[in-house]
């Protein structure tokens, strides 16, 4: 009885939920793939901007990170394929690989039923078998603009971007989305879009109401054991935590393990494999967490990200609906920084509770942990010279641990709850 409700309930809903994305003017057979994959309703920035599309207007879109845009430009990419069904149907350019990878698997999952074939063209993986998936002529090409990973709109692509713009057809339809319009995405829209419509699904640079944004105010020598206590206190959770360069991922990465955290780092010095297989180890929950440079902050939907370590960095958490925690670990030399963010997102940050006494009981194995890391990096770019650079960046990943001396399992250490 309870079993039979419980399926009447879900058909109910994905009846509902077919019928939003129709009143949208989504044909049934992609309402229903859209329900199938969960979705209940539109978001808002699909439903203002998917009516627009369907219409034939370019459109550029705004809203806040885990709102659903991936869907808000591909529903209408596969409606237009399905009525005119062709290979090299869409091109879709992404800032980063990992995203590109993802937005690709999004794109087929929600054509499965239509037999949308999609290729993935992205740096790191060698030209041959990019070659391979376009002789299987896809009907949507996923890539980014050139072969650098890291950032599309804060370096210069402009050469880039040119050359795709003049090799695809001048007759098109162009959507443009981004979690917040800078000068240099409305350069873009200029660039790219032809009088098209302007889609604003939230304010500028704001965040979700379900991310419970903090502070933590740090000396900048007990910084790294701060952010042990705060992922010791915080244990149950998964946590993304950034850092600024390469260097200062790898050596986070290798002094939380040290210390016995199932950490995982990605960043742009490290092989695309390798970066995808620690993307797939944090989804999973094989590894609770990622340390990233900004390589993870743009775009990316990982699934029940509960504590990130800003307005793309903290959109890693609270998506989709679900609630977050952001915790920036603020320095003395970092207070003018710390009221800019406050400034731009319209909201002042709550203080997270940590007693000083507390923390510095750990200071003593953080330090210890610090020093092994540094001596396993150290140990670990010797070997890379030895070897003449070659798999540079890829000896932080798992299939380093004997060579840099980690131990593998990689559990939390247990809360010390107050």
């Amino acid at each position: 009885m309870v079993a039979q409700l419980a399926s009447e309930l879900g058909d109910a809903r994905r009846a509902s939920a077919v019928e939003a994305f129709e009143a949208l003017g989504v044909c049934k057979q992609l309402a229903e793939a859209a329900a199938s994959l969960g979705w209940q309703s539109p978001s808002e920035i699909q439903a203002q901007s998917i009516p627009i599309v369907l219409k034939g207007q370019d459109v550029i879109g705004l809203a806040q990170t885990g709102s659903g845009k991936t869907g808000a430009f591909t529903l209408p990419i596969l409606q237009d394929l399905l009525a005119n069904p062709q290979h090299f149907f869409a091109l879709v350019l992404s800032p980063t690989r990992e995203l590109a990878i993802q937005i690709a698997e999004q794109v087929e999952a929600l054509g499965s039923g239509i037999g949308v074939k999609t290729a993935a063209l992205v740096g790191g993986i060698d030209m041959m078998s990019q070659a391979i998936q376009l002789a299987k002529r896809p009907h949507v090409i996923v890539g980014t603009p050139g072969r650098v990973a890291d950032r599309l709109l804060n370096m210069d692509f402009e050469k880039e971007i040119d050359t795709v713009v003049k090799a695809i057809p001048r007759e098109r339809r162009t959507q443009l989305f981004s979690a917040t319009m800078t000068s240099k995405v409305a350069k873009l829209q200029r660039a790219c879009l032809r009088n098209p419509a302007r889609v604003e699904a939230a304010a500028k640079n704001s965040t979700v109401d379900t991310l419970r944004q903090e502070y933590l105010f740090v000396p900048a020598k007990y910084k790294e054991c701060y952010l042990v206590f705060l992922l010791t206190d915080l244990a149950s959770t998964s946590a993304i935590v950034f850092a600024r360069t390469c260097d200062a991922v790898r050596r986070t990465a290798l002094l939380l393990r040290n210390l016995g955290f199932g950490a995982v780092p990605i960043h742009g010095q490290m092989s695309q494999s390798k970066r995808l297989a620690a993307m797939a180890k944090f989804k999973t929950g094989e590894r609770t967490i990622l340390v990233a440079t900004d390589v993870a902050s743009r775009g990316l939907d990982i699934p029940s990200v509960d504590l990130v370590d800003y307005v793309h960095r903290v959109g890693r958490t609270a998506r989709a609906g679900r609630s977050g925690r952001a915790v920036t670990l603020v320095t003395q030399y970092d207070v003018e920084l710390y009221q800019k963010v406050e400034q731009v997102i319209g909201k002042k940050l709550e203080a997270h509770p940590a007693e000083q006494d507390a923390v510095l009981v750990m200071l003593e194995r953080v330090g210890e942990a610090g020093r092994l890391a540094a001596m396993q990096m150290k140990d670990a770019d010797a070997k890379k010279r030895g070897r003449g650079g070659k798999g540079k960046g890829d000896l932080d990943a798992d299939d380093a641990d004997e060579l840099e001396g980690l131990k593998r399992g990689g559990k939390r250490p247990a809360a010390k709850r107050r």
